[in-house]
């Protein structure tokens, strides 16, 4: 185990150590931090009242000191931990972050007390303001009803002594009982305790308890390499002592959380046999095979009790996470991630703190993408675009489609110009501007907090070599074996060339899964090219006033549904390629998926769109020489108002769609089979006494892949906020009502709908942080194409200062785009046709006259704009990635007072080991009776 020591100077001062030299200027002690103190200072990601709870399971101890440093120390045989104080000399053998050797001189000393792994919440704070003063050393108890509560919920052993810290579920007429047998004897031998128990609501099924001794604990602790909080001051010995301390542990049921207890039983439960054979291993394969239907750590007890929390207290963590977090009228609190932490791991707890944060830095830009929304549709009527679209009652545009579509009056599209000009107006660029630089604020301050929470949770020294190998790795390559640089241990190795070949594999079938996206956009753009026609000529009369509006619309219905089938393949081929690499890591598969099921989803998400913003209309000829597809299908053309309205069409649909979705598969779905279990239940049974873990047998389970499913909802959701926002500058808001809902959503579902899910340990998102950087240069340069190209922003500030009234200041208070429209449209002959219509048509584009030496040829005005869009696109993507370097480089990863506080944690840490060496050479002069040395000699 690797453990913590704290209050260094009151080490030197009670044992009558002599200061250093670096020690005579006084120095200015450091307040008490969660990282050296995890059970006295307050979390500040929630209120004081929540800090103070408790589980059934966790003592109260009083603290009389605050630590002031932290020390890393391992221990090498923990299994022989006991809890007596009263060996003076008894010496530890540990070693120290990456020195050498040290040791514990365990003495008996009053003022240091042991803390468990969690932190110690009282529950009267839930209730006052002020913390209950208790006797010191003093520890509660549980009552005798608490443990008769715990043992009715089936959360021990029949005994009512050993707590049950996993759970697996398999029905008795499965056939596979030598491999349930074999495993079962297995894990016995590792020192698991094993007890059966019948089902009481269903009589197939049968739940194996799993208690794991404090001996077995201590051991594989020491093998994970588990931190532990320790307040005992180190001493150097020698490399070759054998000598074994003790810790001063008041209570050993509690000096592990349960999501340590968890982590440790599944490390063993997918590290042991179950046949003959190297690949014969672990429980999910025994999943996998049937033999076993289910395996998960056990809730604390139930979510809600009939007795008022304020008045009684909480029952347990769940029942206060419930209370505090996971209900719907405690939207506008803030969350406890301490307690989220405590009770599912680190994992989870980075993933609500990132969530949270998300939502928080959504509020800006929701705000501003209002003001632009309002701004444009305040001067929505003063639009001098709008204003002479709606007037031209005299112009008529040339016909949309060959067979059924006749000549339409500019006027008609009134409506779409006034609602274009909501998301295309003058404040546009500045919100597109802003939005690049709110990703890149958002990133900067979010690694910033995430440091915090890293120092506060004891983080900042876990590194991934600390992880364990995959079983499948270990399996797979246990026959290459070679020595890890960083442990000096041997261990199984992946060869390079075996390495690359595989990941050959996986990259040519990620680019097959995304050509096949492109084939289903291109199948939804020839579906478009075929109805438009039929919907001119459809017998309902509003439809065919909005043919084009109801071709859009009904191919983004379309789209839609062809997104959610293509991720049903693209989750099962994700996760097909990636065990085909052989991650040597759990985070290193993770990464892995992640990014695969990133890739395929984004394309799939985003890949109509960005036909609609950069193909719809860009290729389609004149009239009288439109390009069409396989000699047949003439390519669709823009709205007269342009494409921005299909672009926000189709980015508002898909998105409040998917968020509708999603919603529904993650609560409503569980909300109904959960609601059918329970049913099933009471049919079956009168009795209602049913165990904790069975009532978690009959929740849900939490995904295969984890958090991965969540964090790329919101990734992708990030996506449409930054990517297309210069369309649609609503998308902000949608997110931030949407994020809201998920957050409670997201609390409800785990701590009521879900089995607990294995707790696991990070330092921060790990890929998403790296797609999310990504995804902010995408924006960028998305949004400077669809400003110059997409929208008629520029056409606008072309013709404002090169060609309209204004250009030469010849013309005062007068407005600068008077006679834009008309300036914007062709002129096409209708007697070219041959249809028996004479006159002309109006198209949008720049093209000479009929008249003119080069009919329909582009005029100079073209090459302007084209000239204008370029150097915009250059000028904004520069001036727009210099802002965010010079931001990022502004912002550092770690605050200045925490990089301090580190360092000077360090400082300490040395100086300590000074002054232990020196005690010890002491002692050493002290035997063989040489004069003492205050100093190094």
């Amino acid at each position: 185990m690797v453990h913590h020591s704290g209050s260094i100077q009151s080490f030197k001062q009670q044992k009558g150590m002599n200061i250093s030299k670096s020690e005579i200027t006084k120095e200015t002690s450091l307040k008490p931090s969660r990282r050296s103190l995890p059970c006295l200072a307050q979390s500040y990601a929630y209120s004081k009242s929540l800090s103070q709870s408790t589980s059934l399971f966790q003592a109260t101890e009083s603290e009389s000191q605050a630590p002031t440093s932290v020390t890393l120390i391992s221990a090498d045989k923990a299994e022989q931990v006991d809890t007596e104080e009263n060996k003076k000399d008894s010496v530890l053998k540990c070693s120290f972050a990456d020195l050498s050797d040290f040791c514990l001189a365990l003495g008996k000393d009053k003022d240091y007390l042991d803390e468990s792994e969690h932190a110690n919440y009282d529950r009267s704070r839930l209730i006052n303001d002020f913390p209950t003063k208790d006797k010191p050393e003093s520890k509660t108890k549980l009552s005798k009803n608490d443990m008769n509560y715990i043992a009715s919920s089936g959360l021990l052993f029949k005994d009512g002594k050993k707590r049950i810290d996993y759970i697996l579920v398999y029905r008795k007429t499965n056939i596979q009982y030598d491999k349930r047998n074999t495993f079962e004897k297995n894990l016995r031998a590792e020192g698991l305790m094993l007890e059966k128990e019948p089902a009481i609501a269903s009589p197939d099924i049968m739940f194996i308890k799993i208690h794991i001794p404090w001996d077995t604990l201590c051991k594989y602790a020491e093998r994970l390499n588990i931190r532990m909080p320790f307040r005992k001051k180190c001493y150097y010995t020698d490399q070759r002592s054998n000598s074994m301390g003790s810790f001063i542990i008041n209570n050993k049921d509690t000096f592990f959380s349960n999501a340590t207890r968890s982590r440790i039983v599944y490390h063993m439960l997918e590290r042991t046999k179950y046949e003959n054979g190297i690949s014969k291993v672990g429980i999910q394969k025994l999943i996998t095979n049937g033999s076993y239907i289910a395996a998960f750590p056990p809730h604390e007890g139930a979510y809600k009790s009939n007795l008022p929390i304020k008045t009684h207290g909480p029952q347990n963590n769940r029942h206060l996470l419930y209370e505090l977090w996971a209900r719907w009228g405690m939207w506008y609190k803030y969350q406890p991630l301490d307690l989220i932490r405590l009770y599912f791991g680190e994992k989870i707890g980075l993933y609500f703190a990132w969530l949270g944060w998300y939502t928080g830095m959504l509020f800006p830009a929701a705000v501003v993408g209002l003001c632009v929304f309002f701004y444009g549709l305040i001067t929505m009527n003063e639009s001098q675009v709008s204003q002479e679209i709606c007037k031209a009652s005299e112009v008529f545009m040339c016909p949309l489609c060959d067979k059924n579509c006749s000549l339409q009056r500019l006027n008609d599209s009134c409506i779409y110009a006034k609602v274009t000009y909501l998301f295309d107006n003058g404040g546009t660029v500045f919100f597109a501007i802003f939005m690049a630089i709110w990703a890149t604020v958002f990133l900067e301050f979010w690694k910033r907090r995430r440091s915090i929470l890293t120092y506060t949770w004891d983080l900042m020294e876990w590194e991934e070599e600390e992880e364990t190998l995959r079983p499948q790795f270990e399996a797979k390559y246990y026959k290459m074996e070679v020595v890890n640089p960083i442990t000096g241990k041997p261990e199984p190795h992946q060869p390079s060339s075996d390495k690359i070949s595989r990941l050959l594999v996986s990259v040519s079938g990620i680019f097959f899964m995304i050509s096949l996206v492109i084939t289903a956009v291109f199948a939804v753009v020839v579906y478009r090219l075929v109805v438009m026609e039929q919907f001119a000529s459809f017998k309902w009369n509003f439809i065919k006033q909005h043919w084009q509006f109801a071709t859009s619309a009904a191919a983004v219905c379309i789209n839609f549904i062809i997104i959610m089938l293509l991720n049903l393949a693209y989750e099962k081929i994700a996760y097909l390629l990636t065990n085909l690499e052989y991650p040597r890591t759990e985070s290193e598969w993770e990464n892995s998926f992640a990014l695969k099921m990133f890739l395929f989803q984004f394309v799939n998400l985003n890949s109509s769109i960005f036909y609609i913003a950069f193909f719809l209309g860009r290729f389609v000829g004149h009239p009288g020489k439109y390009n069409k597809l396989f000699n047949r299908w003439r390519l669709e053309e823009c709205h007269p108002s342009g494409c921005l309205i299909d672009l926000c069409l189709q980015m508002g649909v898909i998105m409040f769609l998917k968020q509708i979705w999603n919603n529904f598969m993650e609560l409503g779905y569980p909300l109904i089979q959960n609601w059918w279990s329970r049913l099933k239940i009471k049919r079956g049974m009168q009795d209602t006494s049913i165990p904790q873990w069975e009532n978690d047998w009959n929740l849900q389970p939490m995904n295969i892949h984890g958090l991965m499913d969540e964090y790329l909802e919101m990734v992708l959701q990030f996506g449409f906020t930054t990517i297309f926002v210069a369309a649609f500058p609503l998308a902000p808001l949608l997110a931030l009502l949407n994020n809201i809902i998920e957050i409670r959503l997201d609390a409800y579902k785990f701590v009521t709908q879900w089995r607990r899910p294995l707790p696991a340990r990070a330092t921060d998102i790990g890929i998403w942080l790296g797609i999310l950087e990504g995804i902010g240069i995408l924006a960028v340069i998305t949004n400077a194409f669809v400003i110059a190209i997409t929208s008629d922003y520029i056409p606008r500030f072309v013709y404002e200062y090169k060609y309209g009234p204004c250009a030469h200041h010849g013309v005062q208070n007068e407005n600068c785009l008077k006679g834009y429209v008309n300036n914007s449209l062709a002129f096409f002959d209708l007697s070219e046709l041959g249809m028996g219509n004479s006159g002309y048509c109006r198209y949008r584009d720049y093209r000479g006259p009929p008249w003119s030496s080069k009919p329909y040829e582009f005029t100079l005005q073209y090459w302007h704009i084209l000239a204008a869009r370029l150097a915009f696109i250059i000028v904004f993507e520069h001036l727009v990635f210099g802002i965010k370097s010079f931001i990022a480089y502004l912002i550092p990863d770690v605050p200045k007072g925490l990089r301090e506080r580190i360092r000077r944690e360090k400082y300490l840490v040395q100086e300590m080991m000074y002054e232990a060496e020196l005690e010890h050479l002491q002692q050493e002069r002290r035997k063989s009776g040489q004069p003492v040395h205050h100093e190094w000699p």
